[in-house]
């Protein structure tokens, strides 16, 4: 990677971008700026962080992710998952840079009977996926060198993520009803943010990265439901728990998730030589960070 000029991360609070703090802090020149040292509601702040500090790679980890909250206000999201990725990727075209951004397997409806491969047409459902699919637009238009991941049902160790809340609710009242009627690749942020790191390592300019520009699928192999992903868990954890499986409709969100969000991964292989491990290697890799690996 370029040694005289520092990667700059947005997000660094996020499941992704904990993680990938956590890969590239020890090895590099890594700027993190949080929440309240750089409004990312504010495109001018945006772009002043950018020209402040020079980075020959801005990492976008950060997103408005609160998919329900989203349908009530639209305006919130678009703010973080579309203007501050457009001026993140603005400000780094101007200044010779490259960005890496994260997007989500919500830029699709989930009416698809086979993995969504990337030039497939976006039709989200709701305001989340909506907002996010214009940040991708936003960092495709910018001039920019750019990488954009989409990933999947992501969670970690730490933050708000349906793993913990699972393990949560099974320890607070033994009686869990789950949805069992989405299908998807859950994906560990670990996960994630080391094939992003190998990829870094392999495009260490601006220049390497203008010659892969474009939207990459990056989740987990293999698929399961969230019924059978939260019994994963818990049967992973030996934590005991009564786990029903109910439909989307009985669970009753204020927005619509896809029913099938499996992303093929081909392209990355094929451009990258990567392919994340199967989704249960992820979730025991998980479990064990948490010391919670049922012997």
């Amino acid at each position: 990677m370029s040694r005289h000029r520092p990667i700059l991360l947005f997000g660094r609070s996020g499941q992704i971008g904990d993680a990938l703090y956590e890969r590239l802090a020890a090895r590099h020149d890594v700027v993190a700026p949080d929440r309240a040292s750089v409004d990312l509601n504010s495109e001018t702040a945006v772009r002043e962080a950018v020209s402040q500090h020079q980075p020959w790679l801005v990492l976008n980890a950060a997103a408005y992710t609160a998919v329900d909250a989203a349908e009530s206000d639209e305006a919130a999201a678009h703010r973080v998952n579309a203007v501050a990725p457009g001026a993140m990727a603005a400000a780094a075209h101007a200044i010779g840079a490259a960005i890496v951004h994260f997007s989500t397997d919500y830029v699709f409806d989930g009416t698809s009977a086979t993995p969504y491969v990337e030039s497939d047409a976006p039709a989200p459902l709701g305001a989340y996926g909506r907002t996010k699919l214009a940040g991708e637009r936003a960092v495709r238009q910018s001039g920019a060198p750019h990488l954009i991941f989409r990933a999947s049902w992501v969670y970690a160790p730490r933050g708000r993520n349906f793993l913990l809340a699972i393990l949560r609710r099974a320890r607070e009242t033994g009686q869990l009803r789950v949805v069992g009627d989405q299908t998807g690749a859950p994906t560990s942020a670990a996960a994630i943010a080391a094939a992003v790191v190998t990829i870094l390592e392999r495009t260490a300019s601006p220049n390497d990265i203008s010659a892969h520009s474009g939207v990459y699928h990056m989740t987990a192999r293999g698929s399961t439901t969230w019924f059978d992903f939260a019994r994963a868990i818990l049967d992973g954890a030996g934590v005991g728990a009564n786990v029903e499986s109910i439909s989307t409709h009985e669970f009753g969100a204020a927005a619509a998730r896809p029913r099938y969000s499996l992303l093929d991964n081909t392209k990355l292989q094929t451009t990258f030589g990567l392919e994340l491990p199967d989704w249960r290697v992820q979730l025991a890799d998980v479990l064990r960070e948490l010391g919670l690996a049922a012997t």
